[in-house]
């Protein structure tokens, strides 16, 4: 058993973590965020470009985010595509630029965002676990191979347990940050 099979399990696992808070970055919380736009792409001369490489994206006030296209003629196509996507606000177009005022949150709409914040963290654990799951059966794999001994198999399992419990720890720490951050006023 390397050290080097360990770190490959965990830069996986730190992956998936990475993704989530990649994901949760996308769901807004009452406050103006330009990542929420990541995902948003506008008509550019007939290609699909990402806002943020069309436009300066700013946070003029805390819930006010300022699109400022570097080409006014793509105006139309960024509000366009702000209309298209699911962030649920309708841009103002004031004919140089785009404005997004987020709304408060409802009581309502918070406890649904926290619904998908723990859905999102569940989704996450699962594929955590599976990257468990499948180091696990490589090294009974190794055993059957004679490659390694069946103490070194229970303990290279304890050892990825150990790394998958970790992981999922830290799972459950983003999603109650982000979940805090929703149901704060």
């Amino acid at each position: 058993m390397d050290a080097k099979q360990f770190t490959e399990i965990e830069a996986k696992m730190q992956k998936k973590v990475d993704a989530l808070a990649e994901e949760y970055s996308s769901i807004r919380a009452g406050r103006a965020n330009p990542k929420i736009l990541d995902k948003v792409h506008a008509d550019y001369y007939g290609t699909p470009t990402p806002i943020t490489q069309m436009a300066a994206i700013a946070v003029s006030e805390a819930r006010i985010l300022v699109i400022q296209p570097w080409d006014v003629s793509s105006l139309k196509a960024i509000e366009k595509a702000v209309n298209a996507s699911d962030i649920g606000i309708n841009p103002q177009n004031d004919g140089k630029s785009i404005r997004l005022i987020f709304p408060p949150l409802t009581e309502e709409r918070r406890k649904e965002l926290v619904k998908t914040v723990h859905k999102y963290g569940e989704e996450c654990k699962v594929s955590v676990r599976n990257v468990r799951r499948d180091a696990i059966e490589k090294f009974k794999k190794d055993e059957k191979a004679k490659v390694i001994s069946e103490d070194d198999r229970k303990e290279a399992e304890k050892k990825v347990q150990d790394i998958t419990d970790k992981y999922c720890k830290k799972v459950d720490e983003v999603s109650a940050e982000k979940q805090k951050e929703i149901l704060s006023l």
